[in-house]
């Protein structure tokens, strides 16, 4: 069964990384890479997104479709990247997950 993980920062955990000397802020993207390697064998896809400031959102239910920069939804989360895994059912997912060592947020959804 396939399902996405997607990797939520809150406002503190991207403060706390800015804050982050270059060390410091090495170690944190070793431990992200060290958890790709160990789930290689499951993760199908994944990638990083370009911060939220830089999105683009179309709303499609009006008459006249609306165009606005940023992402729809305003608010202290954002979706920061995702990986597509298979894996044999939603435990292993929620194991997987379990394990994820950067942002404090990972939402995990089926695909359809």
């Amino acid at each position: 069964m396939k399902y996405v993980l997607m990797f939520v920062e809150t406002e503190e955990f991207a403060a706390a990384l800015a804050a982050m000397d270059d060390v410091e802020r090495k170690k944190s993207y070793e431990r992200v890479m060290g958890w790709f390697a160990e789930h290689q064998d499951k993760i199908v896809h994944h990638t990083h997104l370009m911060p939220a400031d830089t999105a683009t959102t179309i709303r499609v239910d009006l008459d006249e479709p609306l165009i606005t920069d940023g992402p729809f939804v305003e608010g202290k989360e954002v979706v920061s990247g995702f990986a597509e895994i298979e894996v044999a059912d939603l435990d292993e997912a929620l194991r997987v997950a379990r394990t994820w060592p950067a942002c404090p947020l990972v939402e995990i959804r089926p695909i359809a």
